[in-house]
């Protein structure tokens, strides 16, 4: 029995990007029914409470980040394993710099400072549980 090595790669590349949109489903998904269960049945009022807006946001932004990384994983093993030309490691170029981008874009709207600041500051919000 001879395994493919060029199919394993393209099956791990395929959990690995069915990984990532999962993980951008289910997180919104999740992080939507916390913020409904937060706003209607632990706190029932009529005006929405900015606090679980903001937790809202930064669990989407974190989910975001976890799918991405996921994806991102996906296409480095695609340029690596499978399609070693200069295009695809272009590709992979551009695809690691936006989402180096988007992730850092994500922090700052999510704790309000460049994750530079925060490790200067000691203000690591990541280590807080919502």
């Amino acid at each position: 029995m001879q395994v493919d090595t060029k199919q394993t790669f393209e099956f791990i590349i395929t959990v690995f990007e069915w990984a990532g949109v999962a993980v951008l489903v289910l997180g919104a998904v999740l992080s939507a029914m916390s913020s409904v269960r937060a706003q209607f049945l632990q706190r029932p009022r009529l005006q929405s409470d900015p606090a679980i807006l903001t937790a809202l946001r930064q669990n989407l932004g974190r989910t975001i980040l976890l799918g991405l990384e996921l994806l991102v994983i996906a296409d480095i093993i695609n340029s690596v394993a499978i399609d070693q030309s200069l295009l695809s490691v272009a590709t992979l170029g551009l695809l690691v710099l936006v989402r180096t981008f988007l992730s850092w874009s994500l922090e700052v709207e999510m704790d309000g400072e460049w994750p530079w600041q925060r490790a200067r500051s000691g203000n690591d919000s990541r280590e807080r549980l919502d």
